[in-house]
């Protein structure tokens, strides 16, 4: 359920929300802003109204009131599902998180997961499924046991099927785990959060460490900053002599990682390297390529196929 569609309690200041909402899509945030000001009169615990104000406000230019909507949001809504933290390191008022907040990653994507295709492949030009996989396809190996972390909806799995024993997919979201099963090509489907410690993680549940000799991860690494305990994951998820690969958004040179924007994470590949060596993995191939687009422009990734000494 998308912010907008969590109601207040209050029957009249949904109603004003209602109209602050048409405002704002009609071109007016100030206005908006105002009328969602009268509506939290009515109903000022009401988290999602005050992080519709905090966006009214930002896209009206008014940083320090937004500033202040966002910090009354995280106060009422301590698990962050609308990701408050992050606006507001956007906004220069906080440092930038290591990570997002889990519940806000975990709701963002079971919101998404019946228009994910779509907006993805139809909209955005998303092409990274197809390049992963045609980076793993030229190893010309047959692999025992692949595990596709962050597996989405499923969009790489048909990709490297072909190539894989048993394949295993991880994602956060439960309801993209359900769009994902209905591909049928992934042999275990569960639910993981890889911004946890490997033994909270999920991945390790009811299965072993070091039994997957491929490791994928499309575009799920940008939804994480500080990658060193994912690395660690993988690291105990792969076999000896077992091949990684993943995408990242291309932060370019001088930093290991930033928030953009979009509220994802870029990593320049100098960090990336870093951590793969940390790690003993050796590159194989990187490849820059445009991954999607966003607001019409084209977003810079840069895809790694490694390997696990044997």
């Amino acid at each position: 359920m998308q912010p907008h569609q969590l109601s207040s309690g209050d029957v009249i200041a949904d109603r004003r929300a209602d109209y602050a909402r048409m405002l704002e899509e009609g071109g007016e945030p100030e206005a908006a802003a105002e009328l969602m000001e009268q509506a939290l009169e009515l109903a000022p615990a009401w988290a999602a109204g005050w992080y519709r104000l905090a966006t009214y406000r930002e896209k009206a230019g008014k940083a320090e009131a937004a500033i202040e909507a966002y910090r009354k949001t995280l106060a009422l809504d301590p698990e962050d599902i609308f990701g408050s933290a992050l606006k507001l390191a956007l906004l220069g008022d906080t440092a930038t998180p290591d990570r997002p907040p889990s519940r806000y990653v975990e709701r963002l994507f079971d919101d998404y997961a019946d228009r994910f295709e779509t907006a993805l492949i139809e909209k955005l030009d998303y092409s990274v499924p197809q390049k992963l996989a045609a980076l793993v396809s030229a190893t010309g190996r047959h692999y025992a046991c692949a595990v596709d972390l962050g597996c989405g909806t499923g969009l790489l799995g048909p990709e490297i099927h072909g190539r894989v024993g048993c394949l295993e997919g991880f994602d956060l979201s439960q309801n993209m785990l359900a769009k994902a099963a209905e591909k049928v090509v992934y042999d275990h489907l569960a639910q993981a959060d890889l911004s946890l410690a490997s033994g909270l993680s999920g991945l390790f549940a009811d299965r072993p460490r070091g039994r997957a000799d491929l490791v994928t991860a499309a575009d799920v690494l940008m939804y994480l900053g500080n990658l060193e305990s994912v690395f660690e994951i993988i690291d105990e998820l792969a076999a000896a002599g077992a091949d990684l690969a993943f995408s990242v958004e291309d932060a370019g040179e001088g930093e290991s990682f930033h928030l953009a924007p979009s509220l994802r994470y870029a990593h320049s590949e100098a960090y990336v390297r870093m951590l793969l060596a940390r790690h003993g993995f050796e590159i194989l191939d990187i490849v820059k390529t445009v991954i999607r687009k966003d607001g019409g422009k084209p977003v810079a990734g840069i895809l790694f196929l490694t390997r696990k000494p044997a």
